[in-house]
């Protein structure tokens, strides 16, 4: 298993400017990205990200969005899906966060998605990739999903599910 990710844009610390950086994954990478999320395929990302630098912390502020095709979870049938997320990032030293192996840690929110690198520079692009990946919703469910449902009984027999006795009982007064 290769550690190269799909998708890289990686950032210096020293170049970080004013001006909001947007980063759009070529066709090959989403292709690679679709087969890593287990997805049928990626159309387009763009991300749109503003950095703000506060010493070694780097806040990543912006949006997400994409339009991938998936499968259905009831039906199988690819369908179009939509994605429009904020992204809320933080890239720390991993000197800052570092905890021993045993180490019991609390999270707060706002520690939950902290990203730690090393050196001067930390890869942007693997964190919208793992952002995008996050914003997938694994159990969607397509257009055909009711067909589908009906077609192969999957809605289950009301009559004999586990509170059928209790719903018999009810009228019983």
């Amino acid at each position: 298993m290769s550690n190269t990710p799909e998708y890289s844009y990686i950032v210096d610390l020293r170049q970080i400017g004013d001006a909001p950086l947007v980063l759009e994954p070529d066709a090959d990478a989403r292709r690679r990205l679709a087969g890593r999320f287990g997805i049928s395929a990626i159309d387009a990302v763009r991300a749109q990200v503003k950095l703000t630098a506060d010493g070694p912390v780097v806040r990543a502020d912006g949006r997400l969005t994409a339009a991938i095709i998936q499968a259905c979870a009831i039906s199988g049938e690819d369908f179009p899906v939509k994605i429009d997320e904020p992204l809320h990032l933080r890239f720390v030293p991993e000197t800052q966060i570092a905890a021993e192996p045993d180490e019991e840690i609390e999270l707060s929110a706002d520690d939950c998605d902290e990203i730690p690198y090393t050196g001067l520079t930390f890869d942007l692009g693997e964190a919208v990739a793992q952002s995008l990946a996050l914003a997938i919703d694994p159990f969607a469910e397509g257009p055909l999903a009711d067909k589908a449902r009906a077609e192969h009984n999957l809605a289950g027999d009301e009559a004999s599910g586990p509170f059928a006795a209790l719903a018999a009982l009810r009228g019983k007064e």
